[in-house]
């Protein structure tokens, strides 16, 4: 941050009086700029029919990442919850209908200033098509999925989370919630065809 929002006049790197950390502050007007994680939401979409469970991902058209597979998610918008902002991502990427379920995982991601959270979610039927974000959508089944093409490490993780929570659930349990700290990096992108 170079300019302070409130009078445009250029800010300092100090801590403020009764804080304990940097924050960009404007000595002109004395506004102290907060900067917080964004958060990403997101849902696993799951069509299960005949004993079989497929979940719906789609092939990101943008960066970063573009040309990786993901579950459908983004950054969350202003006045909405985070219910809403997970169906509304899984609508925008994916076009998919989802009745959602509980909310599954949150990952700390705070080397990149964010939190993920992925809810639960049912698609209600088959009509979906790529977003203008995704190249294609697709369901798959935990045999299937592109595991060395996934966009991001909280998607592995809480795929990986999901597929162990099912073999829970064939069992008589249930889907747990899990917290998890992300600290691996991303794998490096692949080289153009």
């Amino acid at each position: 941050m170079k300019f302070c929002s409130e009078c445009a006049h250029p800010v300092a790197l100090a801590i403020p009086e009764g804080d304990n950390r940097p924050r960009y502050v404007c000595p002109h007007c004395h506004t102290i700029h907060y900067q917080n994680p964004k958060l990403v939401i997101g849902s696993i979409p799951v069509w299960e029919q005949d004993g079989k469970l497929q979940i719906l991902l789609c092939k990101r058209a943008i960066e970063p990442r573009y040309g990786y597979w993901t579950l459908p998610a983004g950054f969350m918008e202003n006045e909405e919850t985070t219910e809403q902002a997970a169906v509304r991502e899984t609508e925008e990427e994916a076009g998919a209908n989802v009745e959602l379920g509980m909310l599954f995982t949150l990952l700390n991601v705070a080397h990149v200033h964010q939190v993920h959270l992925f809810y639960l979610a049912r698609l209600r039927d088959l009509d979906f098509a790529p977003g203008e974000e995704s190249l294609e959508v697709a369901l798959y089944t935990q045999d299937e999925i592109p595991w060395d093409e996934l966009a991001f490490p909280t998607v592995r993780t809480t795929l990986e989370l999901f597929f162990a929570d099912r073999v829970k659930v064939r069992e008589g349990g249930s889907y747990g919630f899990h917290s998890r700290d992300i600290v691996r990096p991303m794998l490096a992108p692949r080289e153009p065809d």
